[in-house]
């Protein structure tokens, strides 16, 4: 495992479902990470160019980022990175190997594409950097890809599935990743919608990373479908994780964050447009 850098991070929320007045939202998740050392990196673009309009009016530089990491091959979370791409020539996105236009999601009218924009693979393929594995991007920031053997079973019941060849199988989240910053509190991992399941997700870093607590995660829990009882269950197992902050929202919806409340109380935060965590 790196040396850890004993730095502290600042996390401005740059897209996400909840604007404020003065901020617009959309469905998907932007959020800039910057370290006390001067690090920055992006992970994700939201679902259109609105997440660099938010941080030009929160006054947020997206120039010369250390790295930009896509999360998951999801539109909500892509569609914004081919209008960075054309801002900043030199910058790169880290995406997993098998990401690509290949995911679908089963609606009340049948499947439908939800991936990310073709264009992002095709025009700008040699701007992302393909990662196996686990890899450190950064001293003390990792991408720690899942471990989980039962992905394609999460992705029948969330009814979301991914082409392959000529036919369909249940997505087993093999293009999501998580990042991973190691600070003199703890590891805070970055995972913007937790397809796998946070508390999985907890396990997996924890077994790469060895010898380090987890302090806090960022990121949407997809727990919009979830019944209460599923909800609380879960808010449980996240407090046995001893994880002490966790912020949420995007995919999370209004009625989980509402249960997580109750059980997780003053360590859990909501996601906005341009709200700023200190870790």
């Amino acid at each position: 495992m790196a040396e850890k850098t004993g730095s502290g991070l600042r996390v401005t929320i740059l897209s996400d479902n909840n604007g404020t007045e003065r901020l617009a939202g959309e469905w998907g998740l932007s959020v800039l990470i910057e370290r006390d050392d001067g690090l920055r990196v992006l992970l994700d673009a939201g679902a259109s160019d609105l997440f660099i309009k938010n941080a030009r009016a929160l006054g947020k530089s997206l120039a010369g980022l250390d790295a930009a990491v896509l999360s998951h091959a999801h539109h909500d979370h892509a569609d914004g990175f081919p209008a960075l791409l054309r801002e900043q020539p030199e910058l790169k996105v880290f995406v997993r190997r098998c990401a690509g236009a290949c995911c679908y999601a089963e609606k009340e009218d049948g499947l439908t594409y939800i991936g990310a924009a073709p264009e992002l693979f095709s025009e700008y393929g040699d701007r992302l950097a393909r990662v196996d594995g686990d890899r450190e991007i950064a001293p003390g920031v990792w991408l720690i890809a899942h471990r989980g053997a039962d992905g394609a079973s999460k992705g029948a019941r969330e009814r979301m599935f991914v082409k392959d060849g000529e036919g369909m199988r249940p997505d087993d989240f093999a293009h999501e990743q998580s990042l991973v910053f190691d600070t003199e509190r703890g590891l805070c991992i970055f995972n913007s919608c937790s397809h796998a399941g946070a508390a999985e997700i907890v396990e997996e870093v924890r077994a790469a990373l060895p010898g380090r607590e987890v302090y806090a995660y960022v990121g949407g829990f997809h727990l919009y479908q979830k019944t209460p009882e599923e909800v609380a269950a879960f808010a449980e197992r996240l407090k046995d994780a001893g994880v002490e902050r966790i912020c949420t929202g995007h995919c999370t919806g209004e009625e989980a964050f509402a249960v997580l409340k109750e059980r997780l109380g003053d360590r859990l935060t909501q996601f906005r447009v341009g709200l700023e965590l200190e870790l």
